[in-house]
């Protein structure tokens, strides 16, 4: 049972991939139900864990308790997702899709590769004979899983009671941990999967080391690609004239939750440099009009004479 295809189940957590995905895209295409999306996505990473586990069957306690994290994260938010679509009818993400089936192959493309690549370094973890006695490492990665997950859960919960509320129609989300990021469910999910890859690395040797690239595409994918630079865009067209989300948008961190008080002082460089506030954030943030006092110009040329 410990060697399927290959000695750390990459080609078949891929072709398991791969199958599920295409699946789900297949019952989006045909039907246009796109409801299932995100729950393909969060419950494609239980099927690998759990499979890559039970294959192995050497259950070391290391390997079961990064694949119940992996098990309770998924589910979670494969659950969430799912109520959440049912209850609003339709994903508006895929407004511009249903019709065209190369943006839909795209979409589901990128989420297969997401689903596979993030679920690295578990895979190998469960692949491997090593077991040993805990490290440092893997209390440091735990931690940093649960605080990620506690974060990403609070900020759906908050996002989605916020959004059900009538009074908040139009607005945008600023309560809870909302007050600290404008984007801190990406901060919890990022910061849980480098805590599953710094619990697994006292078993990784050599080239296992590579699957720090999970991680790292999560983390890339969320900063430059679908998430930030998306709902930023979104947010700046439709709040980008209101003074009161210019405020909140200059003194909330985009993605590390940081106190307001002390972000807003904070300068531009410190910002992109340490806490991600990259300029094409507002790339279509609308320009402040300039208002010029007619009568103190008039004074100003008079002295300029």
């Amino acid at each position: 049972m410990g060697t399927v295809l290959d000695s750390h189940f990459l080609a078949l957590t891929a072709i398991v991939t791969v199958v599920y995905q295409f699946i789900f895209f297949v019952i989006t295409a045909l039907f246009k139900f796109d409801q299932v999306t995100d729950f393909a996505g969060s419950t494609n990473f239980v099927i690998l864990a759990v499979l890559t586990l039970v294959l192995k069957a050497s259950w070391h306690f290391r390997q079961i308790v990064l694949t119940l994290l992996v098990v309770v994260w998924g589910l979670r938010l494969g659950i969430f997702l799912l109520m959440r679509i049912l209850q609003w009818g339709e994903d508006r993400r895929f407004d511009e899709q249903r019709g065209n089936i190369v943006r839909l192959i795209i979409f589901w493309t990128l989420q297969a590769v997401w689903v596979w690549t993030v679920s690295l370094p578990l895979t190998v973890v469960n692949a491997s004979d090593a077991g040993g006695s805990l490290k440092p490492a893997d209390v440091i990665g735990w931690t940093m899983w649960v605080f990620g997950f506690l974060i990403e859960a609070a900020a759906d919960q908050q996002k989605l009671s916020f959004k059900n509320s009538p009074e908040n129609r139009g607005k945008w989300c600023d309560v809870g941990v909302w007050k600290y990021s404008r984007h801190p469910n990406y901060f919890g999910e990022m910061l849980l999967w480098w805590g599953i890859f710094v619990a697994a690395s006292p078993v990784l040797e050599g080239a296992e080391y590579f699957v720090i690239f999970g991680p790292l595409f999560l983390t890339l994918l969320l900063l430059f690609v679908s998430g930030i630079p998306l709902l930023e865009a979104s947010a700046d067209k439709k709040h980008g004239n209101s003074g009161a989300y210019r405020f909140y948008k200059k003194t909330t961190s985009p993605l590390i939750l940081f106190p307001r008080g002390v972000y807003g002082n904070l300068p531009g460089w410190c910002k992109t440099v340490f806490l991600f506030e990259f300029p094409f954030y507002s790339r279509n943030l609308p320009q402040e009009k300039v208002r010029v006092d007619s009568k103190n110009s008039k004074e100003k040329e008079v002295k300029d004479d």
